[in-house]
């Protein structure tokens, strides 16, 4: 799965910034064109910027290194497989090697050796030592290598801890509080068994992912009964142990790993079985692997169209069996015997020592002990990688001759890694994508070094320990497994570990970068709209002219323009505008972040100041447009407003993602949004998956209200997809509003499964039915004829169509009956909900018996208890998105020129990176405060966790370090987070 998810980073070979531009607008696009090169710049050089990592992020560092290095203590145990060769020795004999194959393999879980059976029964009990004391745990816990099984599970780290720069598997755990219930796999779960491998899934699945297994177990179990995440994370807390979205979603991904390995085993199984050349330990070394990696190790000497190997060559000339001499019995071994002069191969002495060699140099190579050794002596060793100009750019550098037509590849832009070193160890994520894309456009040259030291050590393990001959050995065999040692590792194992780290890096890499992209979203996303205004959304232009249009305080279009603010009628367009504004009860005015757009805020402070608008009391704030224009000319936008201009379109959407930024931003390709970075250079399936799931999320824990929210809206709650959007759309069409969540039931393909996914992100609020009645609840009824209809179709019970004031709350449907029961033990009611006299009532009850003594004696569990506690309580029309701020630019600083070193503004972040945060401080360009400048004492105490560090939307208050007016870049210094 690694090998494969680098493999779709390769294909975006495009230009590193050039066909960025289609995703971002104005000074983002400047942006990404310089964000590899930003955070080495300033730390004046890879050299400096490798001591600058050293002095401010060591404290972390090393506490991961020492973390990982602690299992490998226990590792002087290489001697003892001396004392364990004589019953070892015992076990030579080749007839009980069938009988004992299969066993032996399951539970060694070693790397196939094509065609050696004989060499599988002698290894049998070194592998069965070597597993016993833990090798494979030996392996660092945050990157599992390909040739690893079991990964250490991950240890969790205090919850105060500021971890801003490490990768978020490392934090991965589930909670503080208490355990909440396992609950058994249910005999024939598929989704377990159809792996049909030699290894427990759930326990793999628990220590790649790092969360406990019978957390592990009941996340299986609850997707196998196709619960969705935002489901499982509000209603089933307690079988997650109070997992949040992003930690499900991570198991969930690793369990479609492990899958993915299992299909491909099989698949590989069933080619070598038609080819003829599968063998039952091959078959069962395959059910072994955990990886992708593991398995293409495995199959690669047998891969349609390659050459045959020279050890299957040497295999077929007959040499397996002396060469298993060497090591079982290697004084009773001539190999003066296997001397055939007619036979090529066999003719000379020194062929059939190659052909000896070739055998163990395979053998060597695909052990399991072997490679497991090998990667810990790496492990305990300064890998490193380096990356230099590749011989194609610099050829394209010099002068062209003859008609050659082809673009010199700009090498400027990777300037910084034209002769870059970093230890693997400390290497930051975006160094490793910035040096794939160069590598990717063939600008760079990417090698990982792997010190003398490693070889050295391991040569001398495998002669005189792992490899060690069972008895004496002539000097000239002897040097024959020597030789082979050196080849193994020179041919096989050198490229299998460069490959590994570099899978690894690009694998880590990858998951931060998505893991920034789906932060990011959620904070934009679940910003708080702007209820109950009317909205004049301002798509700012110099000779165009300003976009404006006018939206009621539900988003209705009332009124579009363009009106030029800047040429020389501006004051007959200002009292243009005035004039629709009193007309329109305009108050508040929204201003897109683009080009123009520090004028246009200029231009209406000034008449605000002159108090050009009185009696209204106008106010404006800027709001980022990134995607605004893509979006406007989206066949969405078209079937919304057909008969519009784009241009105004833009306008319109600049306004309504203050009015409802969720609403309309689930609209725009997220990658469009204008969040995280190197969006080409990541798996774009995992990018889309992550960043759909975020969408879901955001929809589903913010709530939706079933009456008036859009077709695109619905689609993305919990349990629905198009299909079943349209299908509730269609009803709304033939019946009017829903008047409680239980006539979703009557909705066509809508069954008790989506229901109840579903059930509990909809709303159903009295204000919207009631916009359509005429009277109270007891007019809030739907007609009895349709509704009988519907009920013979679906054959479902009966449904009420009365209002049931539950529907408006974050309870689930299934939960009611707990919820009334509770209410009359409180002496409560409905009619009381979000009162202050039911709140005191709730608080005084849970304080006095507690919250586990109420679940219990209702039936339930203290997490249901909690959710229906808060339904109750919350005010009617309660929203979870945080309060909406207004514009903090200051009136005096409209473009760079204005700044300078160690002025102190106040700005809002547009973006956060791999490197840093970059904010918006009104000048038309944002600066950016380095990675190293947010430290934990600057942050907020519940931010400092690596997720919360800084997000897109936050108020700060920053530190002008430089002002580069050449290079158009302002570097700042995070002073705090307002608040």
């Amino acid at each position: 799965m690694l090998r494969r998810t680098r493999t779709t980073a390769k294909v975006y070979t495009e230009p590193a910034t050039d066909d960025e531009s289609e995703d971002m607008t104005g000074q983002q696009k400047d942006d990404s064109e310089e964000l590899e090169e930003w955070l080495p710049n300033l730390n004046e050089g890879k050299t400096k910027g490798r001591r600058q990592r050293g002095t401010d992020e060591t404290g972390e560092k090393k506490k991961v290194i020492k973390r990982v290095a602690k299992p490998k203590e226990p590792k002087p145990k290489e001697p003892k497989p001396k004392a364990e060769r004589k019953p070892r020795a015992a076990r030579v004999p080749k007839v009980k090697k069938e009988k004992t194959n299969t066993k032996q393999q399951t539970e060694d879980a070693v790397l196939p050796k094509p065609e050696l059976q004989q060499h599988v029964t002698v290894k049998e009990e070194r592998l069965s030592i070597n597993l016993s004391s833990n090798n494979a745990g030996d392996m660092p816990d945050e990157i599992p290598s390909s040739s690893q099984h079991f990964p250490k599970v991950k240890k969790e780290q205090p919850d105060d801890s500021f971890t801003f720069d490490e990768p978020a598997q490392k934090k991965q755990k589930t909670t503080n509080s208490a355990q909440g219930r396992p609950i058994k796999i249910k005999s024939g779960n598929s989704c377990v068994e159809d792996l049909q491998m030699n290894w427990d899934a759930i326990q793999v699945l628990a220590e790649k992912s790092g969360v406990e297994q019978w957390v592990c177990a009941n996340i299986v179990q609850l997707f196998q009964e196709e619960n969705t995440i935002p489901f499982m994370v509000r209603y089933r807390k307690e079988l997650i142990n109070h997992m949040d979205a992003d930690a499900v979603r991570d198991v969930q991904l690793t369990l479609e790993e492990l899958r993915s390995v299992a299909k491909k085993s099989r698949s590989v199984s069933q080619t070598l079985k038609k080819e003829g050349v599968l063998t039952s330990e091959l078959e069962m070394a395959l059910k072994n692997c955990t990886t992708a990696d593991e398995i293409d190790h495995v199959y690669a000497p047998y891969k349609k169209g390659s050459k045959l190997s020279k050890a299957r060559r040497a295999k077929e000339l007959g040499l397996e069996p002396v060469a298993l001499a060497l090591l079982q019995e290697p004084q009773k071994l001539d190999l003066q015997s296997s001397i055939q002069p007619n036979t090529k191969g066999l003719s000379t002495l020194d062929e059939v020592a190659t052909g000896v060699q070739e055998i163990l140099a395979d053998m060597i190579a695909k052990d399991k002990e072997t490679l497991t050794y090998v990667q810990s002596l790496c492990d305990r060793s300064a890998v490193t990688i380096h990356s230099s100009v590749s011989k194609t750019a610099l050829k394209e550098q010099q002068p062209q001759q003859g008609n050659q037509k082809s673009k010199p590849k700009d090498i400027s832009k990777f300037s910084l890694y034209v002769d870059f070193t970093c230890d693997v160890q400390r290497i930051q994520h975006h160094q490793t994508l910035a040096i794939n894309r160069g590598e990717n456009l063939k600008i760079l040259t990417v090698k990982v070094n792997i010190p003398d030291r490693v070889k050295n050590d391991f040569c001398r393990w495998c002669i005189n320990v792992r490899w060690r001959p069972q008895g004496f050995a002539r000097p000239e065999l002897m040097t024959i497994l020597k030789n082979a040692v050196e080849d193994s590792y020179r041919r096989f194992i050198l490229p299998f570990l460069s490959r590994g780290n570099r899978t690894r890096l690009t694998a880590s890499a990858e998951k931060e970068s998505i893991a920034m992209f789906v932060r990011n979203l959620r904070q934009r996303l679940l910003m708080c709209p702007v209820r109950g205004r009317v909205i004049m959304g301002v798509d700012p232009g110099f000779h165009h002219g300003c976009k404006i249009a006018i939206l009621s305080p539900t988003s209705q279009i009332l009124h579009t323009d363009v009106v030029y603010l800047h040429g020389p009628a501006k004051h007959k367009e200002a009292e243009k505008l005035r004039h629709l504004m009193f007309k329109l009860s305009c108050q508040t005015i929204v201003i897109g972040n683009g080009k123009a757009c520090r004028e246009t805020e200029a231009f209406f402070t000034d008449l605000i100041k002159q108090h050009f608008f009185k009696p209204l009391d106008v106010s404006y704030c800027i709001t980022d447009e990134a995607g605004a224009s893509i979006y406007s000319v989206s066949p969405e936008a078209v079937k919304e407003m057909p008969d519009m201009d784009p241009n105004l379109r833009s306008a319109v959407s600049i306004g309504r993602r203050v009015q409802d930024p969720l609403a309309e931003l689930i609209k725009i390709d997220p990658k469009h949004i204008g969040i995280g970075t190197y969006q080409h250079d990541v798996s774009q399936s995992l990018l889309r998956a992550a960043l759909d799931g975020v969408v879901q999320e955001c929809v589903s824990f913010v709530g939706v209200d079933i009456n008036i929210c859009s077709e695109t809206l619905m689609r993305h709650i919990a349990g629905l997809n198009a299909g079943r959007a349209r299908s509730i759309m269609d009803w709304k069409e033939k019946n009017g509003r829903f008047l409680n969540r239980e006539q979703l039931k009557l909705v066509k393909g809508l069954g008790p499964k989506s229901f109840q996914q579903c059930a509990g992100f909809i709303r159903i609020n009295p204000e919207t039915v009631r916009s359509v009645c005429s009277g109270g609840n007891e007019d809030l009824k739907v007609p009895l004829k349709q509704t009988a209809e519907k009920k013979k179709v679906k054959g479902s019970g009966s449904t009420s169509n009365q209002f049931n004031p539950l529907d408006q709350t974050c309870i689930h449907p299934e939960s009611y009956s707990i919820a009334l029961r509770f209410l009359s033990q409180i002496g409560g009611s409905l009619d009381q909900m979000g009162s202050a006299a039911l709140r005191q009532s709730i608080e005084s009850s849970v304080k006095s018996r507690g919250l586990d003594v109420l679940a219990k004696s209702l039936d339930t569990t203290p997490e249901t208890l909690q959710l229906i506690v808060d339904g109750l309580t919350q005010p009617p029309g309660f929203d979870i998105r945080q309060d909406f701020e207004q514009a903090d630019f200051k009136r005096e600083i409209v473009s760079m020129n204005d700044l300078h070193d160690g002025m102190v503004v106040t700005g809002r972040v547009t973006n956060t990176a791999l490197f840093g945060a970059f904010v918006d401080i009104g000048v038309g360009r944002s600066g950016l405060i380095p990675k190293r400048f947010i430290t934990p004492d600057k942050l907020p105490f519940d931010q400092r966790q690596r997720s919360l560090a800084l997000g897109p939307g936050e108020r700060v208050e920053v530190r002008v370090i430089n002002v580069d007016l050449q290079r158009n870049r302002i570097t700042l210094d995070l002073i705090r987070v307002l608040r």
